[in-house]
């Protein structure tokens, strides 16, 4: 424990320069004399640790003193630390802050104050759109028990609404296309499964534990149901001119063609279920599915039913 307070004192002082004897033993929630004698330890194995007295005093560490970065290219270390900064804008917890600071100290004074002030040249937020208080304390419950090996139970839903009890052994959290997914073995289908967060409810992380098993790697999936719906069909769709910037947004590049009156014509495979019709819907009379034709058909008697949910007024 003491090790790693002192390592952690190392990175703080390296990247933040002169912090007091005070701050230290609130930051790690210690008496100032264990600080003093952490910094005593540090001297002694030779970290160049200076001390100033009055107002402004502090210990700070000599301004030539990095942690060596090995052969660590700039352009490398900064892509590293976006990376490190976008798993934190994912996971509220300390020990990926703790991951960034030492980072951190890899950065010369000079690269460290060009990156303060000109800004980031790479960023990644790893942060779902519009994520709820309740979603990020769902991952984070999902984090522990992975951790601690514990099983969870929740009901899932599928797309078609019915609901299952599942009790399942977590062994990692995904993030694919800004939604979170959980891949964790299912003791009720008795095989590996990944599991759609937002389709997870009454999520419990129980007292019991399991023992890993050897787990198929995710890209052995091939996108099974779990991840987007039944199996896909070849579908065209066209889209009206209107739309042109959600649709270039939406669909990769080489899906669509753009028609002589400049509406834009999409052919990809997408599962004939209610993640796709609601979609189409959320186009309104922006989108017309030339084929299959029993999905266009689908399409026509939902949105009749809408129109009559609204016929008295």
């Amino acid at each position: 424990m003491r090790t790693d307070r002192l390592l952690a004192i190392t990175v703080l002082l390296l990247n933040r320069k002169r912090l007091s004897a005070k701050a230290l033993a609130d930051r790690f929630e210690v008496s100032t004399k264990t600080i003093y004698r952490d910094i005593e330890a540090l001297s002694l194995a030779g970290i160049p640790i200076v001390a100033h007295q009055g107002t402004t005093g502090g210990f700070e560490i000599m301004e030539q003193f990095t942690i060596s970065r090995q052969f660590l290219a700039l352009d490398e270390l900064l892509s590293m630390l976006a990376a490190v900064q976008g798993i934190r804008t994912a996971f509220d917890d300390q020990s990926v802050s703790n991951l960034l600071e030492k980072v951190k100290t890899m950065l010369q004074p000079t690269e460290r104050e060009l990156l303060e002030h000109g800004g980031a040249p790479l960023t990644f937020d790893f942060n779902p759109w519009g994520q709820s208080a309740s979603a990020r304390a769902r991952v984070q419950a999902l984090r522990t028990a992975i951790g601690e090996r514990r099983t969870v139970t929740f009901r899932y839903t599928n797309l078609d609404g019915a609901g299952t009890e599942r009790t399942v052994e977590p062994i990692g959290l995904i993030l694919k296309g800004y939604l979170w997914y959980l891949h964790a073995y299912c003791t009720l289908r008795g095989e590996f499964r990944v599991f759609r967060l937002s389709r997870v409810r009454e999520l419990r992380v129980t007292e019991g534990r399991f023992e890993p098993r050897p787990a198929p790697a995710l890209d052995s999936y091939s996108w099974q149901p779990e991840w987007s719906g039944s199996g896909a069909l070849d579908v065209v769709l066209t889209f009206r001119p209107e739309v042109r910037d959600r649709v270039e947004d939406t669909f990769p590049t080489e899906q669509a063609e753009r028609l002589p009156d400049d509406s834009i014509r999409i052919r990809g495979n997408y599962p004939a279920n209610e993640w796709f019709y609601g979609w189409m819907l959320s186009f309104g009379d922006k989108v017309r599915i030339d084929e299959p034709a029993f999905m266009a058909r689908e399409l026509k008697e939902r949105a009749q039913k809408i129109i009559a949910q609204y016929a008295e007024l």
